[in-house]
């Protein structure tokens, strides 16, 4: 247990919390801020899931009532629920003078590169590769030594050699970028070399409202060029909200594309087969609509789906010893899942969930169904699951076919040992490392690892 407390405790990142100091437990509305707000916005108020309370930068408030206003009663279309029916006016309050008494005056974490860290079976040399990227969100390699990032913002970069490309590429689409919309993931035809293919996920805007799209196109001198359009959702089911695009792309053996869509916030239509929200699409790589996909025949059903009942998965990796489909899918507080995705199946979201509602009430109290899966491992407390993917390289032998799972909230990286569909070990391997948006498996057999706050891309290697 020492040897496994020690491990554990070797950092990749070394969190120096000067808000931490800030904040203290003796300011009235500490304990609720910490309970209901720190979850989406940062446990030091420096946004996470949701935006900075501390830059000075108010989008849907100008004054100190406006701002109770929006914690009593919630901006549903963005993604902030109501608050009023746990927090009196006066505990509500407390919060809001907890917030300006640190706006302006808070810093974010500040981290510092750890050389070498130990995990069970290796020691590992960390490589900061760039600080010079702005909320990037999903990494794919064309070839060993060039890699395509994308910006959340709407920025697609390239990575060539480990050295950055100074000018993004251009005439990429427009995207919505708002709230957890934006350009969101990135992946290279997997017969690139014959085809030269790059696929994209983004969130779409139509008259103000928003829904995850999907396009490919080619990169021809830096500019991205013969753009054909996927997947892209009628116009009248576009949504007025700002979060829960999903969006992750992957292809299986078959060469088949994933790609999913988060519930948008309503939660009810991921049970819905006539919408897109809180699904597992699959389609061939033109579009096209494989004839064996499931609900193929249900005329009622979008044709791409392959399953639903997700939430806002943010995670998509094939297993290269089965083809099997994995997903990691962010629940509320608590019921993250880790979930294999099957032709058809019912992951069961809205309806059964390990979570509860952000305010704390009970959002279900069933966490089994006839005719629902139930996930193969589920977080509580949430860690906030983001990108994983399968280690496919020969750098780390141990590591073989492990998955690698990154996590926002809790900051960290772990690798799940995976045996008959079911995990049997995990390791942290990165702790306190800033917000891990995605984690890839690189050809050279490195890892690379995306992180938000600070907005970094880190390699690991075996240290010799």
């Amino acid at each position: 247990m020492t040897k496994f407390r020690n491990l554990l405790f070797q950092f990749l990142i070394i969190s120096f919390s000067v808000a931490c100091t800030n904040t203290n437990a003796n300011d009235p509305g500490f304990d609720n801020y910490k309970k209901y707000c720190g979850t989406c916005h940062g446990k030091n108020m420096q946004g996470g899931m949701s935006g900075s309370l501390i830059d000075g930068n108010w989008q849907f408030a100008q004054n100190d009532s406006e701002i109770a206003k929006i914690i009593k009663l919630g901006k549903l279309e963005s993604g902030m629920p109501s608050f009023g029916n746990v927090l009196s006016d006066n505990q509500i309050n407390d919060i809001v003078k907890l917030i300006r008494s640190k706006e302006g005056k808070t810093e974010a974490p500040k981290h510092e590169i750890v050389n070498v860290l130990e995990t069970f079976d290796y020691k590992v040399n960390v490589e900061l590769i760039t600080d010079k990227v702005e909320e990037p969100w999903g990494i794919d390699f064309i070839s060993p030594t060039m890699a395509l990032i994308t910006e959340k913002p709407g920025k697609l970069r390239i990575l060539k050699n480990n050295i950055l490309e100074s000018e993004p590429v251009k005439g990429i689409p427009k995207v919505r970028n708002a709230g957890q919309g934006g350009l969101l993931d990135v992946s290279v035809d997997p017969d690139y070399k014959n085809n030269a293919w790059i696929y994209l996920t983004f969130s779409d805007d139509i008259n103000g409202n928003g829904m995850t799209k999907l396009v490919r196109g080619k990169i021809k001198n830096n500019r991205w060029v013969d753009e054909e359009e996927l997947f892209k959702a009628d116009e009248n089911l576009y949504i007025n909200s700002n979060h829960h695009f999903g969006s992750r792309i992957v292809f299986d053996k078959e060469g088949h594309l994933y790609f999913s869509i988060g519930d948008r916030g309503k939660r009810e239509l991921a049970q819905d087969l006539s919408r897109p929200n809180g699904k597992i699409h699959r389609i061939n790589k033109d579009g096209s609509i494989p004839k064996d996909n499931p609900f193929l025949n249900n005329k009622s059903a979008i044709p791409s789906i392959f399953a639903y009942g997700s939430r806002n998965a943010q995670g998509l990796a094939v297993n290269p010893e089965t083809n099997e489909l994995w997903a990691s899918e962010h629940g509320q507080r608590g019921g993250d899942e880790l979930n294999i995705i099957r032709s058809g199946n019912n992951y069961g979201w809205d309806k059964i969930t390990y979570g509860i509602n952000y305010d704390g009430s009970v959002s279900t109290k069933d966490v089994k169904m006839p005719g629902m899966e139930v996930p193969i491992l589920f977080w509580r407390p949430s860690i906030a699951v983001c990108g994983i993917d399968f280690y496919k390289g020969d750098l780390f032998p141990k590591w073989k076919n492990h998955l690698i799972v990154g996590a926002l909230k809790f900051e960290e990286v772990r690798l799940l040992d995976i045996e008959e569909e079911r995990v049997i070990h995990q390791e942290t391997i990165i702790k306190d490392s800033g917000r891990v948006r995605d984690v890839c498996s690189a050809p050279d057999g490195s890892i690379y690892i995306l992180l938000n706050q600070p907005d970094e891309i880190v390699r690991l290697t075996p240290a010799k």
